[in-house]
């Protein structure tokens, strides 16, 4: 298939002809050009006729003007290009002496346009092709024209090629309608303008930021009031809990001392007391008990009863069961402060040490097991995963061994 079109391999810009080719090479001093098969778009809209030869522009097109509707005439106006350069035109001698042209292409340049304006907008940054394309078709009418013109089309895909007229047509450009002082005065409001519009915008992000600073600070608050919250209710339930620890024991010893005072009796022969006048407080207690709502034991009472069981199952040996408890809570104390290592959570139930000061003791190894450590390895170690370490359970554990260590009635019952 013959080539319809040339394709610019520096950008990829599709170029009907040769003609084309040439302009592009000289705006863009791209040289590598090569024959192609692809059509150039051809989308014209339904509503202006404006052709364009592209996607892009035809999106372009839409955005300023509103207009939706193309028609793909690609195919009805496609035909194969000749890579032959356009010759000149043959001068012809006229009668009268004079040469022709005959029907040679129009010589192409640059439209004039009015250089003041030309150099206010080269100073306001715009680069010279893109200024002259804005003067020339907004008709150097002035400088707001122009700038104007350059933020409507400024995603235009030619916006800084230069524009061409032919050179018979190229007449002056229009005398500006402001003076100078005045295109100053324009151009100085055009600059206060966009400061304005700035500041109004960095204003709006700073009460943006603002707001969200503000409601930050409230999620804050309000969490640390939950969190502060959560602490009392639980050194109040820790209260409640030894209040009834201390409770229980002074009542096991007065039960321990009536014990005590009729074995005397006894053994002295004197008669034992009357049970009724013995018994009155035991049904207050009772009645006390039966009105307690019936709940499952929480892990915290869990860690208690099985610190009470290894107290009362090693009640001879006061030294032994404190340094288990000692030891205990050194290993808790050890996995809060260090949860990322390994070697404070992984203890092998082998261990001499550790057989000695908890692993012999019943109760130590369950104790550990209600903290979250697992046996693994067929039971050779004892292991606690890190994404299993809860900080209210070992907490809770550290609060109840030091209880069971200072408290010198734990355990009594």
């Amino acid at each position: 298939m013959a080539g319809v079109s040339l394709k610019c391999g520096d950008c990829g810009a599709l170029l009907k002809s040769v003609e084309e080719a040439q302009e592009h090479a000289e705006i863009t001093s791209h040289s590598n050009f090569a024959e192609s098969t692809e059509a150039v778009l051809n989308l014209v809209c339904t509503t202006c006729s404006k052709p364009c030869r592209s996607k892009t522009e035809s999106d372009l097109h839409t955005k300023r003007t509103g207009h939706t509707e193309f028609v793909d005439k690609t195919m009805e106006t496609v035909k194969p290009i000749s890579l032959e350069a356009p010759k000149p035109a043959m001068e012809i001698d006229n009668p009268d002496g004079s040469s022709g042209s005959g029907d040679a292409a129009e010589e192409m340049v640059v439209p004039e346009v009015d250089k003041n304006i030309l150099e206010e907008l080269e100073g306001m940054g715009f680069p010279k092709a893109r200024a002259t394309r804005a003067l020339h078709y907004s008709g150097n009418a002035s400088l707001e024209a122009a700038v104007n013109w350059v933020v409507e089309h400024e995603n235009d895909p030619d916006v800084d090629e230069l524009p061409k007229v032919p050179a018979n047509s190229n007449v002056g450009p229009p005398k500006p309608t402001l003076t100078p002082e005045e295109v100053k005065i324009k151009a100085q409001e055009l600059r206060e303008r966009a400061r304005k519009k700035k500041e109004e915008e960095e204003k709006r992000m700073e009460r943006e930021r603002e707001k969200e600073r503000i409601r930050i600070g409230k999620e804050l608050l309000e969490a640390k009031r939950m969190e502060e919250d959560n602490e009392r209710k639980r050194i109040i339930l820790l209260r409640k809990a030894e209040k009834e620890e201390e409770r229980r024991a002074r009542e096991k010893i007065r039960q321990k001392v009536e014990e005590d005072k009729a074995e005397r009796r006894r053994k002295l022969g004197l008669p034992a007391e009357d049970p009724a006048a013995a018994k009155p407080s035991v049904p207050v207690v009772e009645e006390k008990k039966s009105s307690l709502p019936i709940r499952p034991a929480t892990k915290t009472e869990q860690m208690r009863e099985c610190l009470r069981s290894l107290k009362q199952a090693h009640k001879e040996d006061d030294a032994k069961v404190k340094r288990a408890f000692q030891t205990l809570l050194t290993y808790m104390g050890n996995v809060a402060k260090n949860p990322d290592e390994e070697k404070f959570r992984k203890i092998r139930l082998t261990n001499q040490t550790f057989q000695d000061r908890v692993g012999s003791l019943r109760g130590g190894i369950e104790f550990m097991e209600l903290c979250g450590f697992e046996k693994m390895e067929g039971g050779e170690f004892l292991f606690l995963p890190r994404d299993k370490i809860d900080s209210a359970i070992i907490n809770s554990a550290g609060t109840e061994l030091n209880s069971a260590i200072n408290n010198p009635f734990f355990g009594v019952l």
